[in-house]
Formats: C-alpha cells, sequence, structure tokens
C-alpha cells in the first residue's frame, strides 16, 4: 500500500501542486489572508469542477483532429489513457497543460475581481480541486478500495466510462455536472460502446 501512496504523491506533475498549493496558502497568511477569501477558495473549487467536466467532455473527447499536433496532444492527454487506462505514465495530467490552465483561470478572475489576495485564495481552490481530482482518478485506476460508500460508487462510474460507455459519468472528481447536464445514467440502460477504449476510432 505506501508503494501506491508513494507513485501518487511523490510522482512530479502532483508534487509540484502540492508544493504550490502549501506556498500560495502560506502567502494568504502572511499578507493577511481574510474570511471573506474563504468564499473565493470555494469558487476556485467549483470553477475547476466545472472545467473537469467541460474539458473532459468535450475536448479530451473530441473527434479525432486532423492537426498532426493536435492529434498528438489529445493522445497524451486523453484518447492514450483510454487504450491503457491503468498506465500511470498516462494517468495524471502533465504540467505543460495543467499549469498553463491554471494561469489562465487565475488571470480570468483577477481580471474581473481585480483583487491580488482574492485570485491567491482563487488558484488554491483550483488547485485543491484539481489534486482531488487526480487523487479519485487516481484512485479509480488503483487497487486502492474507498471507505466510504460514495467513494466506491465514484470509483465505479469512472470505470462505467472507460468500460461500460466513454458518453456517460464525466464527473471524475465529483458527479454534480453529470447530474446537471443529464449524462448521470442508470447503467443498465446504457448499451456498451465498442468505442470505449479507442476513442480515436471514433
Amino acid at each position: 500500500m505506501s508503494k501506491l501512496y508513494r507513485d501518487f504523491f511523490l510522482h512530479f506533475d502532483i508534487a509540484f501542486m502540492i508544493i504550490l498549493a502549501v506556498a500560495l496558502t502560506s502567502s494568504m497568511f502572511l499578507f493577511g489572508g481574510q474570511w471573506i477569501h474563504f468564499l473565493f477558495f470555494g469558487i476556485g473549487l467549483l470553477t475547476f469542477a466545472f472545467f473537469e467536466y467541460m474539458t473532459h467532455r468535450f475536448v479530451f473527447h473530441m473527434k479525432p483532429p486532423k492537426n498532426k499536433f493536435l492529434l498528438k496532444a489529445i493522445k497524451r492527454l486523453h484518447y492514450d489513457h483510454h487504450l491503457e487506462p491503468d498506465d500511470l505514465k498516462l494517468l495524471f495530467l502533465p504540467l505543460w497543460y495543467s499549469f498553463p490552465n491554471l494561469l489562465i483561470l487565475c488571470g480570468i478572475f483577477y481580471l474581473i475581481y481585480s483583487n491580488l489576495l482574492a485570485m491567491v485564495a482563487f488558484s488554491i481552490g483550483t488547485i485543491v480541486m484539481l489534486l482531488a481530482y487526480e487523487w479519485k482518478h487516481y484512485i479509480a485506476h488503483k487497487p486502492i478500495k474507498p471507505k466510504s460508500k460514495f467513494g466506491r460508487w465514484l470509483k465505479k462510474t469512472h470505470i462505467l466510462h472507460h468500460f461500460k460507455n466513454e458518453n456517460y459519468w464525466f464527473g471524475v472528481s465529483n458527479p454534480l455536472f453529470d447530474y446537471v447536464f443529464g449524462t448521470i445514467k442508470d447503467e443498465k440502460q446504457i448499451e456498451t460502446s465498442a468505442t470505449a477504449k479507442y476513442l480515436e476510432n471514433r
């Protein structure tokens, strides 16, 4: 079991985000964070959850692009993960994708609110939700049995997404937007897809 935890927490992309979250949280205390900043932290959590769903559904599951560079990027980000779902090298989002997207989200937030500490709180929320996403995704593909009933159900829905039908169950860290957009289904009512493993062949 200890190796499973080491594989997660010592993975470079994960460790980088943990260190960044700790550094940003420390800066909040040093520069006078207030209770109101928990609101912006919560907005960060919700923003990433929405971004997670929309990206997974509409970007990672796009029809194979004709542009070779874009196809290579999508293959690394998701197509190849469906092909080899237990390959650790394909399991986590690479920093070349996650970090620029974090900067873009924080930049947009700052343009709207124009407050540096509020942006820092927002960024911590997005990173924490990113790490929750990565952890839930890791658990779904590794021999770790979640302790809670909800955790076991969430793991099951992700396995269904991989092996039953790739057009449903997009939420990895949480099912909120699957419910909002109607992509949570009773598995018994959904046909098994021939392309769940081979996204590039759709």
